[in-house]
C-alpha cells in the first residue's frame, strides 16, 4: 500500500477515528500527547499561529508529529505547560519508515526546531530526518526529574528520603498548624485560591492563567485532577495542582505563600500528595517535569535528559546562514569537549 503523508489542522484531526484513538487519554497516554491539550493550548496559548499534524499512515499503522509553523520554519506544538512534546506511534515496527514519511512531508517548510523531547524519539526522528535529506543535531536542552516506584508503598518510598526531609515533615506534622486535603474535583473556590496563593508566592507570573483553568476543569471532569490545599487557621497557604494519568502523577504547578513559609506548608502538601498518588491511585512513576531545580532531587531519584532538535533542508537557501552557524557551533562544541566527555549528540541522534 505505501505510505500515505498529509497535515491536517487540529479541527479536521478530531474528525478521525484513528487519529482521536492515538491522541487519545488512555490507560497509557500523558497529557500532553492529547489531541484535546493540543487544542486547548492552541486556543489559549498560540491565537493565530497555525498548529497542525503531521500524519504518515501505512494501513493501520499511524505516525503523527504536532507542530506549529511560522516565519522561522515548523516548530513545536508545545508551551512552558509542556513537559515534552514528540511524534507519536501505534506501530513501533513500522517507526522508522512512518517518522522518514513525516520528515519527507516537512521538507517544504525548509527549517525545524522542537524541544523538549524525551531521548527515544528524539534519536529516532533526528536518524529519520537525516535519512530524508535534512541536517542538523540534536542535543540535551533539560533535565527530567522522575520517580520510578517499582511497586514500593509510600512507606517503603519514604523511608528512602533524606533524613532532613523526613525529620521536618515529622515535626511540622507534630505541631498540628497546617491541614491538609486532596481534592479530585474541579473547585472554583480552590482555584481561586490557588491562584491568590500563587500570586503571592516565589514563581514569576503565571504565563496564561485561563489555559491552566481550563485544562484543571477539564482534568477534573475526566476524574484525574488532583488538587492539593493547605490552610493554617483556615486561610489557604499552599496549593498544588497534579493529574494522574497513564500510571504516573504529573506535577504541573506548585505553590505557596511566602509569609507562611516557617511552617513548611509546601512540604507538608507535597508529602501527602506522593503519598495519595504511590498509596490510593497506585501510579508507577512520578513525573516532576523539566528543570533541574535542586529541591527536586529530595523527592526524586532518577534523571533523563530532554532533547532540542534543529533541522535545516539543505536546498532551502534562506537557511543558508543558519545551518552554517549550526556546523560552526558544533565543530566548536567538539573541539572544546574534555577528553572522555560524551558528546552532546544522543546516541541514537548522531549521524
Amino acid at each position: 500500500m505505501g505510505v500515505t503523508v498529509y497535515h491536517a489542522d487540529l479541527r479536521e484531526a478530531q474528525a478521525d477515528p484513528a487519529l482521536a484513538a492515538l491522541l487519545g487519554r488512555s490507560p497509557v497516554s500523558a497529557p500532553f500527547d492529547r489531541l484535546d491539550w493540543l487544542a486547548l493550548l492552541a486556543e489559549h496559548c498560540l491565537p493565530g499561529t497555525p498548529c497542525k499534524l503531521a500524519i504518515a499512515r501505512d494501513g493501520d499503522a499511524l505516525a503523527v508529529l504536532p507542530f506549529r509553523e511560522g516565519p522561522e520554519g515548523a516548530g513545536p506544538l508545545g508551551t512552558w505547560y509542556s513537559f515534552f512534546v514528540r511524534p507519536l506511534l501505534n506501530d513501533r515496527a513500522k517507526a522508522p519508515m512512518l517518522l522518514e514519511g513525516l520528515a519527507r512531508s516537512l521538507a517544504p517548510i525548509g527549517a525545524i526546531a522542537l524541544a523538549p523531547m524525551p531521548e527515544a524519539e528524539a534519536g529516532a526522528l533526528a536518524s529519520a530526518m537525516r535519512t530524508a535529506g535534512w541536517i542538523g543535531i540534536a542535543e540535551p536542552c533539560d533535565t527530567n526529574h522522575i520517580l520510578e516506584l517499582g511497586g514500593r508503598s509510600f512507606a517503603e518510598y519514604w523511608a528512602g528520603r533524606p533524613g532532613q526531609l523526613r525529620e521536618t515533615v515529622r515535626r511540622k506534622t507534630a505541631r498540628g498548624r497546617v491541614s491538609l486535603r486532596i481534592e479530585t474535583t474541579f473547585n472554583a473556590d480552590d482555584w481561586a485560591a490557588y491562584e491568590a496563593i500563587y500570586a503571592k508566592s516565589w514563581k514569576p507570573e503565571e504565563g496564561n492563567p485561563a489555559f491552566l483553568r481550563a485544562f484543571a476543569e477539564a482534568e477534573g471532569a475526566a476524574g484525574a485532577l488532583r488538587m492539593g490545599i493547605a490552610e493554617i487557621e483556615g486561610e489557604p497557604v499552599a496549593a498544588q495542582f497534579w493529574t494522574v494519568e497513564g500510571g504516573t502523577a504529573w506535577i504541573h504547578k506548585l505553590a505557596h505563600d511566602e509569609a507562611h513559609r516557617a511552617h513548611s506548608p509546601g512540604t507538608l502538601l507535597t508529602a501527602a500528595l506522593f503519598r495519595h498518588v504511590i498509596d490510593e491511585d497506585h501510579v508507577h512513576t512520578v513525573d516532576f517535569g523539566t528543570g533541574d531545580d535542586p529541591y527536586k532531587r529530595d523527592w526524586m531519584e532518577a534523571q533523563r535528559p530532554r532533547f532540542a532538535l534543529q533541522f535545516y533542508r539543505p536546498a532551502a537557501v534562506g537557511h543558508w546562514p543558519a545551518l552554517a552557524r549550526l556546523a560552526a557551533s558544533a565543530v566548536k562544541r567538539r573541539l572544546h569537549r574534555p577528553r572522555g566527555q560524551p558528546a552532546l549528540v544522543s546516541p541514537q541522534a548522531a549521524s
